[in-house]
């Protein structure tokens, strides 16, 4: 004979009430005890049938950005965009949306765990651009819904939205090829992350694609801003460093910044120097000559990774997947048209 509620709680030694609450998903428990009541009653047989069905779920879904060292994330309207897609969606199930902002050599990990325990978080949406392996774990043994948006690691279970970085990477390189019929350089990111590590897997399939040398690429690395991008690659040509003729950057902001630089020592662009970006943030329609670069549908991945996980909360079943979103690549100025 299945357990009841009632048994359950004096089992559990805490109120029917709680018990109540956490199993028909209303607010008053905190997450934890919540997770720890309906661990109980699957062990002990709980017939969950008996349970009213409510098409509306309470709690909140927290949006946490992980910042590691900021060089990334600092530049907010890209992820203004991303959080703006999961709010969206979670809107049109009347569920509440917080934010959280993680700042890794300022706040505290523990502090930060106590607070999603014990209040209304029934998902996590962790916005991962800047975090290592080894803190997501953290996160995911916190054992609540979770989606990782912006990043993947192949050794973790759990739910992953991204861009399919080496999608647009090899689209950008395969058609700076197509249009010089010389081998691009690659302008990466001095701080690594896994989105830079799969747009350099997609650049050198390209080349490898085309018949040219992987050790015969140009590659200069250069900071993610736009002012240590321009002084980085300042210095590379002032040291006489060899140029391509065309070159694919990890995302717009090295893009700028190195164009701002080549013009400085009287390239001009594109008719010297052909560059494409990643990413298709607004100051590259507004630098001269306008940006060429891969674009992101930022609000529509906020979204995907919202509907993953709502769909875990909604259903109570959990399969990982990795769900990758295409670029698409927008034509402007900065490459030579033959």
């Amino acid at each position: 004979m299945a357990i009841t509620a009632k048994e359950l709680a004096k089992q559990l030694n805490i109120s029917a009430t709680a018990v109540s609450m956490a199993l028909n998903n209303k607010p008053g428990v905190s997450t934890e005890t919540r997770q720890m009541i309906i661990h109980a009653a699957e062990e002990a047989g709980f017939d969950f049938s008996k349970i009213k069905t409510n098409n509306d779920i309470t709690g909140s879904i927290y949006v946490i950005f992980y910042k590691t060292h900021n060089a990334i994330l600092s530049y907010t309207p890209i992820f203004e965009e991303l959080y703006q897609g999961v709010k969206e969606e979670c809107q049109k199930k009347k569920i509440n949306t917080r934010l959280m902002q993680f700042y890794e050599k300022t706040d505290d990990l523990d502090e930060c765990f106590a607070e999603l325990r014990g209040n209304d978080c029934i998902g996590i949406v962790l916005v991962g651009t800047e975090i290592t392996k080894e803190v997501c774990e953290k996160f995911i043994k916190l054992g609540i819904p979770l989606t990782l948006l912006d990043t993947y690691f192949d050794s973790l279970d759990c739910n992953s939205v991204l861009i399919n970085n080496s999608q647009g990477s090899y689209v950008a390189t395969n058609y700076l090829i197509s249009l010089t019929g010389s081998q691009p350089g690659y302008l990466q990111s001095s701080y690594p992350i896994y989105n830079f590590a799969a747009r350099q897997e997609g650049y050198f399939k390209a080349i490898k694609e085309n018949g040219m040398s992987k050790s015969r690429s140009i590659i200069h690395k250069l900071a993610p801003s736009i002012e240590d991008a321009m002084a980085d690659m300042l210095e590379i040509l002032d040291e006489g460093a060899d140029i391509a003729r065309s070159y694919f950057a990890d995302n717009d902001i090295i893009a700028i910044g190195a164009i701002k630089a080549f013009k400085l020592r009287g390239y001009r662009i594109p008719e010297d120097i052909s560059i494409i970006g990643f990413d298709n943030i607004n100051e590259g329609r507004i630098i001269e000559p306008s940006l060429t670069t891969m674009d992101v549908p930022r609000l529509f991945i906020g979204k995907t990774a919202a509907r993953q996980l709502i769909d875990q909360i909604e259903t109570k079943v959990y399969h990982s997947s990795k769900i990758e979103i295409s670029t698409k690549m927008i034509k402007r100025l900065s490459h030579f048209m033959p």
